[in-house]
């Protein structure tokens, strides 16, 4: 069985979790604490298997996999059904370009590790660090919700009829906006796609609240 070193509300291992989902695959879940004890993820057995201190980390018959994007790759490259990625190469790249804009973009600027950085070191406080976050998150997503909207879709999700990697990334990342209270008037279109994916059952399995970890 595959193992998936996961943390219930990391939005990458949230990522996995779908994709595994998607997939039909089945996972061991071993949760690594990213706050408890000064986060499990810096703990040298640990790092041992991912050097990066990071979740998630995939494991497939001691092989490690790290880095949510690449971890999706090889499973929708060996498990090509159902496909993760559109066969045309524009739409390929006009859907990478979407999961890129939010793994890339957002979501590195609102991950706990600048967040708790701007609070011990630069001594900001929560109201200043959470305004910090809600502004590059309604930011990104107003760009997204651009892009998107742009476009032709005849379907209910980022690029039309099926469930692409773009709304995979996007699903963790509105949970996480939802989550600090951004205003999400600015990406109508992602709120309606958000909740069509939320009301798949994979999406559904995957979510933060219902994995063994959750608190």
């Amino acid at each position: 069985m595959l193992k998936l070193y996961d943390y219930f509300r990391s939005s990458a291992a949230y990522r996995v979790r779908i994709a595994l989902n998607l997939k039909k695959l089945a996972y061991q879940s071993i949760p690594i604490h990213l706050t408890r004890g000064g986060g499990e993820q810096f703990r040298p057995e640990y790092r041992t298997i991912n050097p990066e201190a990071r979740v998630p980390t995939l494991d497939i018959d001691g092989k490690l996999l790290r880095q949510s994007l690449a971890i999706i790759e090889y499973l929708d490259e060996t498990q090509p059904d159902p496909p993760l990625l559109p066969r045309d190469p524009l739409a390929r790249a006009q859907t990478r370009a979407i999961a890129l804009a939010i793994a890339c973009d957002i979501h590195p600027l609102n991950n706990t590790r600048p967040l708790n950085y701007m609070r011990k070191q630069l001594g900001l406080n929560d109201e200043q660090v959470n305004g910090w976050y809600r502004n590059w998150v309604e930011t990104g997503l107003a760009a997204i919700e651009t892009s998107v909207t742009a476009q032709p879709r005849n379907g209910d999700y980022c690029m039309g009829a099926a469930v692409t990697v773009a709304d995979i990334c996007l699903v963790p990342q509105m949970a996480n906006a939802r989550r600090f209270n951004c205003d999400l008037s600015v990406c109508p279109t992602l709120v309606k796609i958000d909740a069509a994916c939320r009301a798949l059952r994979e999406f559904a399995a995957a979510a933060p609240e219902k994995q063994p970890d959750a608190e």
